[in-house]
């Protein structure tokens, strides 16, 4: 079906991926080197979306930004309807109710990226029939969760008043309870990448659907090993080993006998001679000194500096800071 209209909850905070949402919301948090609502929204398109409504709250300037830089490369209209308060994940759906229900009697899809796992597994009969909710069950109960994707009928808005309101909780059990609720199951892989330690396994996940596999020239440049995603503007130097599982931004700066494996290097990042980054996530225009060693689900905000021969285990860095000394044990840099 051509010409569906989709909503996409962008309000929150994106509190579990700090330092990085400190710089910008969640949404626009590069995945693989595109922000993450573009993942999304490429979806979308590929389903018959041709209009995306984003229900936003967090820095709706940044926002629209991305709009202006983004609808037409994306080719499809995106709109905003701004919170004045958080309204939850229904709430949203009865204020942009005049851009969704346009009185054609087509569904809408409605996306839900923040964390719909904690709403929990979806009890369905043999024929898809959602029966219950069961959140945090201690026992097996079964094997589907909510994905946080979910295809409306314009009838459903008729249920949802302007109010803060959970969807999850407090329309869907009465659509349930009607018996017109039922459950798709989705192939391929889920995953939320909410937190820094979950994005980098979303990071292996979507590199292997994609199977990106750098050629090696021998005895020149660098080597690659599985996986990998290089921006064709980062510049790398000799004697490198990157991958598995790596993803390299715009304009990155790598300097020779440089070790990347199971990481992130944002846009902009300069990472100098003979350092060793592994399981880690690089913020934008940051620097990473000489001989340096970072590990252990480091996250580096923005614009940080660390300078020459550092060790950093499990650092949180907060944007814009200088690190001039070593963190042995996870630590959060104020």
């Amino acid at each position: 079906m051509e010409g569906l209209k989709a909503l996409i909850l962008v309000g929150g905070y994106g509190t579990r991926l700090r330092p990085l949402t400190l710089s910008c919301p969640k949404p626009l948090v590069e995945f693989c080197n595109i922000p993450m609502i573009v993942h999304q929204i490429q979806a979308l398109k590929t389903a018959g979306v041709s209009e995306v409504v984003l229900a936003i709250n967090y820095q709706p300037e940044v926002m629209h930004n991305f709009i202006n830089e983004w609808q037409e490369k994306l080719g499809v209209r995106i709109v905003c309807s701004q919170e004045k308060e958080p309204m939850g994940t229904a709430g949203p759906l009865a204020l942009a109710r005049s851009l969704l229900d346009d009185g054609s009697g087509k569904p809408f899809f409605v996306l839900n990226i923040e964390d719909p796992s904690k709403y929990g597994v979806v009890i369905i009969d043999e024929y898809g029939q959602v029966q219950r909710f069961v959140e945090k069950p201690k026992e097996f109960v079964g094997d589907k969760i909510n994905g946080g994707i979910y295809v409306c009928s314009s009838s459903v808005l008729n249920r949802i008043e302007l109010k803060p309101t959970s969807i999850e909780r407090e329309v869907f059990p009465h659509i349930a309870a009607d018996n017109r609720l039922f459950a798709y199951t989705l192939n391929g892989y889920w995953m939320d990448v909410g937190q820094p330690k979950d994005y980098l396994k979303g990071l292996h996940l979507h590199l292997d659907s994609l199977r990106i596999h750098k050629s090696n020239v021998l005895g020149k440049g660098p080597e690659y090993v599985g996986n990998t995603l290089v921006d064709p503007t980062a510049k790398i130097g000799t004697g490198c080993l990157i991958g598995p599982d790596v993803s390299i931004g715009a304009g990155c700066v790598i300097g020779n006998g440089v070790r990347l494996s199971n990481c992130v290097v944002m846009r902009g990042v300069t990472i100098k001679d003979h350092s060793k980054v592994d399981n880690c996530i690089i913020g934008w225009e940051s620097k990473v000194g000489g001989w340096s060693r970072l590990e252990n689900c480091c996250v580096l905000g923005e614009d940080v500096t660390c300078k020459d021969e550092l060790y950093l285990n499990g650092a949180i860095i907060l944007p814009h800071k200088e690190i001039k000394e070593c963190v042995n044990v996870p630590a959060i840099i104020l």
